[in-house]
């Protein structure tokens, strides 16, 4: 048992610190994140006291520091239109991670995590089209346009589809590591824990016989 609880409370910080280094500059292609696979386990495997605000608290820490560098080096905005899209995108994969369980099979998890990645894309770019802060002539508020953020994006930038490629791959990718891991950790509990866990209730006593007249 004493396992088990160790395990409950190292995992969100081991996946929250995983979760920030994963958005050191440079560190990985674009949209290659862990960030997708780590919100989505966050709801499949953390307490209710923790699901909701220590992912976002890491996530407000971590865009805060990112931004200012981008800032201080680049130029560019501490805050764009964009962040809302991409917190609300965090926010529907946690959501969706809590529609499954701890003992749901792995390959309905890597699905899970697969299907996260996929909002995030749907998403994330609905938003930029529709509060594209660059004025891109082509993206009108048509269904043309919404299907050219979604597969073009804006010029001069790589095509939305490789984002897309990317954001897959590695929500997949990690989704995978993470559910992999979770699930060997169970495999690997000790005997006398499954027994305890497993346990069933006592059965109640049976009712005397009645004696006959």
């Amino acid at each position: 048992m004493l396992t088990t609880v160790k395990a409950k409370i190292l995992l969100p910080v081991i996946l929250m610190a995983l979760f920030a280094l994963s958005r050191w500059p440079g560190l990985m292609p674009w949209n290659f994140s862990a960030a997708y696979a780590l919100m989505f386990c966050a709801g499949v495997y953390f307490p209710k006291r923790l699901v909701w605000w220590l992912p976002f608290a890491t996530m407000l820490v971590a865009d805060t520091a990112l931004n200012w560098y981008h800032h201080t080096y680049y130029g560019t905005p501490m805050f764009s239109p964009e962040l809302i899209g991409n917190y609300l995108a965090y926010a529907a994969i946690v959501w969706l991670g809590r529609k499954f369980g701890p003992k749901a099979r792995f390959l309905s998890l890597l699905a899970g995590g697969i299907l996260g990645a996929i909002l995030f894309y749907l998403i994330t770019n609905t938003f930029s089209w529709f509060f594209n802060p660059f004025n891109n002539p082509e993206y009108v508020k048509t269904l043309g346009g919404w299907l050219t953020a979604l597969t073009k994006g804006t010029a001069g930038y790589a095509q939305t589809w490789e984002f897309f490629r990317n954001t897959l791959t590695s929500g997949g990718l990690f989704t995978g590591l993470f559910a992999g891991a979770m699930k060997l950790m169970e495999a690997l509990e000790p005997a006398e824990e499954k027994e305890e866990a497993e346990e069933p209730a006592e059965k109640p006593e049976p009712e005397p016989e009645k004696a006959e007249a």
